[in-house]
């Protein structure tokens, strides 16, 4: 068989028209019953459990994914594995988000009767709302499409592309009747861009200790030239008795000084430094480090401790290492 490719095209086109359609449909639909399917899962002690067979399960592990990502602790149970030994995963204090676009899936409904029996709440998302698994819920979702989007009718498209999308719309509606914030996404992504970015602190990536170039006011400028280069930060702090922060001396104000022709040798720290330099907290997040790098056009930021005094430094490669950005 040849290859089309504008036929391929208008397929494309003709698939995303029926899906678009399809989710307008839905929208239509949502009222009462969707705010008793929220109400439901927040008031839940235990965890939403959802199930569904075939090309419905793939849909439901990953809305209960999102929901479990986004504040609502949920998992997945086969049916097909429920029936045999699973089905001791679902307590009677959690909630099974049921999902088949018939309602008819022999798995599925085969465990319906003793869902009923422990008392577990059941919401159902499904296109049959004669069907079996509607009849056994106690909130019927309806997900149904008017065709599907593959030309045989046959292969489940819009009809999980409607259930994909009631699953992102309950987790939405309940992430924000929780509260839930950036903060605690991130906390439940650790590992991802975003966690990095809300979780990591300046004290977790800054230099501290012997790693810190720091001198005295009175520093001989070679002494300081030394201790720059031994830390290898690009640039030093010049702190009182007391470690609080009086000013920096950095390699562009070394470029600036050799510019001007100016014999360095017999100046001390305080006359070439920079006073009043950019600091933050060691509490701070450390992307709040790289906005204020950004933001003053610096490579290194001084950290200081809750006294004010300077306890490490951090630079734009450290930033980096740590993947804040």
């Amino acid at each position: 068989m040849t290859f089309d490719p504008a036929q391929a095209v208008r397929l494309a086109h003709e698939t995303l028209d029926i899906e678009a359609a399809a989710l307008l449909g839905l929208k239509a639909r949502l009222g009462d019953d969707f705010a008793r399917a929220v109400a439901m899962m927040l008031a839940v002690r235990g965890r939403v459990v959802v199930t569904g067979m075939g090309k419905s399960g793939h849909v439901g592990r990953k809305i209960a994914a999102t929901l479990a990502s986004t504040g609502t602790p949920a998992l997945f149970v086969h049916p097909g594995e429920a029936s045999h030994g699973d089905l001791g995963m679902i307590k009677t204090v959690d909630l099974v988000l049921g999902i088949s676009n018939s309602g008819e899936s022999d798995e599925l409904v085969s465990i319906l009767p003793v869902l009923k029996r422990q008392g577990v709440p059941l919401i159902a998302i499904t296109g049959g709302l004669a069907s079996t698994l509607a009849r056994h819920a106690d909130v019927v979702l309806d997900s149904s499409v008017e065709k599907e989007a593959c030309p045989l009718n046959l292969a489940p498209t819009a009809s999980t592309t409607a259930q994909l999308a009631l699953g992102d719309a309950l987790a939405v509606a309940l992430l924000d009747a929780r509260g839930f914030k950036a903060e605690d996404f991130a906390r439940s992504h650790p590992g991802g861009s975003l966690g990095r970015r809300l979780l990591t602190h300046v004290s977790d990536v800054m230099r501290q200790g012997e790693e810190v170039p720091l001198v005295g006011p009175d520093t001989p400028f070679t002494e300081l030239m030394r201790e720059m280069s031994a830390k290898g930060l690009g640039a030093s702090a010049v702190v009182d008795a007391e470690r609080r922060v009086l000013g920096i001396f950095t390699d562009g104000d070394l470029r600036r000084l050799v510019e001007k022709g100016q014999d360095l040798r017999g100046l001390t720290a305080r006359e070439v430094m920079h006073p009043n330099p950019r600091t933050i907290r060691h509490d701070a997040l450390a992307v709040e480090a790289a906005e204020l790098m950004e933001e003053s056009r610096i490579t290194s930021v001084l950290v200081l401790d809750a006294q004010g005094r300077l306890c490490g430094a951090v630079n734009s490669n450290d930033l980096m290492r740590a993947k804040v950005i």
